[in-house]
């Protein structure tokens, strides 16, 4: 047994935030209640503390298989829960991409041998993830994939998409869209823009993601199914899912914490590390996502956690591989929203538990009596600076490296076991 005492609860599964102690017993979440006993039970004093269902990171690349000089299932659940997150859900483009039962299970192996965050794979929607031929996503249901996505690779086959959206819906799992249309970003390597013209770099246009936010929109509501759109960036396409939930369509979305945070003036000194897919965009466009986290239009904030070697990086500005690291920094930038006022914390915990949890239709993101004891504990005053030499990750790509955060998760349980600890 084990009680948190004296922390400030917020689960908005449950609609709670007061301050409230939290019994676990035998892995599970035993009561949340005011003043619990002591009696004979590891007592841990969390009083000044934020106490939340465990965080969900709905969006990660584990690269194992086949890139593990970046990253491993084990590696990258450590950097998970050094930033708080009890879940995460990986993308499929591994080496060979996950397109297949062996794959799938290959993955849940590997984290049940980590025994540390819970992993959950996302499967490929077309075999190898290049727009061609559906996988066999009964199967990969059945094997444990949780939903399907190419991320990385946009499926440019509307006819592909329908069919994806239709067999997805009917196994009553999401379709993850990675909207881009090629023909408009081909050859860029940056937002296209003002800084891009002062770089000489060729860019790639908004429209590029609008287009196909707006295409798999019309495809869901056309075939009464839902799609959830991934790594939002762009005023276009918050206007678009938001206008499409006005009108009762079934969408949801996500967005990164450096699309809220970073603006493509970060590139101006050809910083390889803030190369990422979709690029940075402009300072409208992050003024639009923090709007639609608000209001309610994006549902999600993921890390799309992005690992890359020196290999991939340490290169010239076009040659370099698109991706940042974001588990352990993911936290802290987001509360820098509740710092400005953009959410409540609660609004924030809601989007960082309780519906990457709905969306990805498995149950976590709660504090609920019986449920499984994955519980974050964050200590909202803790200021600390960004050191990469330090992360968990095996990779460094990251453009946070010397920021000064405020916040930080100080404790990570998973089934009742303390899995992170600095309290």
């Amino acid at each position: 047994m084990m009680l948190l005492k004296g922390g400030r609860v917020i689960d908005p599964s449950q609609h709670i935030d007061e301050k409230r102690d939290i019994l676990i017993e035998n892995g599970k979440i035993s009561t949340v209640e005011k003043d619990t006993p002591v009696a004979e039970t590891e007592c841990i004093d969390v009083t000044n503390m934020i106490v939340t269902p465990g965080l969900i990171d709905m969006h990660t690349h584990l690269r194992e298989p086949g890139h593990e000089y970046k990253e491993t299932i084990r590696s990258g659940t450590e950097a998970a829960v050094a930033g708080g997150f009890t879940a995460v859900a990986c993308m499929p483009n591994t080496q060979p991409v996950n397109d297949n039962r062996s794959v799938t299970e290959f993955i849940l192996k590997q984290a049940r041998c980590s025994n540390l965050a819970h992993v959950y794979p996302v499967a490929a929607i077309s075999r190898s993830s290049e727009g061609k031929i559906l996988t066999e996503f009964g199967d990969l249901h059945d094997a444990g994939a949780v939903a399907f996505s190419d991320d990385g690779q946009p499926v440019m086959n509307s006819r592909m998409m329908r069919s994806a959206l239709e067999y997805a819906h009917s196994l009553g799992l999401p379709i993850i869209s990675h909207c881009e249309d090629l023909f408009l970003s081909q050859g860029g390597h940056m937002n296209e823009g003002f800084s891009s013209t002062q770089l000489g770099i060729e860019g790639i246009p908004t429209i590029a993601e609008d287009i196909m936010v707006m295409r798999d929109i019309a495809l869901a509501e056309y075939t009464r199914t839902s799609v959830h759109i991934a790594h939002v960036s762009t005023t276009g396409s918050v206007e678009a899912i938001r206008g499409a939930k006005e009108k009762g369509i079934k969408v949801t979305a996500e967005t990164a914490p450096h699309y809220f945070t970073l603006t493509d003036e970060a590139l101006l000194d050809f910083s390889t590390n803030a190369k990422v897919y979709p690029p940075l965009r402009s300072a409208k466009d992050i003024e639009a996502i923090k709007e639609g986290l608000k209001d309610g239009t994006i549902d999600a904030i993921a890390s799309d956690h992005a690992p890359h070697s020196s290999i991939e990086k340490d290169v010239e500005f076009i040659f370099a591989s698109n991706g940042l690291i974001g588990l352990e920094t993911s936290l802290a930038l987001s509360l820098k929203l509740v710092d400005e006022g953009i959410l409540t914390i609660a609004t924030l915990i809601e989007k960082m538990t309780v519906n990457p949890a709905r969306i990805l239709n498995i149950h976590k993101g709660t504090l609920e009596p019986g449920s499984d004891a994955d519980i974050t504990v964050i200590d909202p005053q803790r200021r600390w600076t960004v050191d990469i030499n330090t992360f968990r990750s095996k990779s460094r790509n990251s453009p946070f490296d010397g920021w000064k955060l405020k916040g930080k998760a100080v404790m990570t349980i998973v089934g009742g076991d303390i899995k992170y600890r600095e309290l």
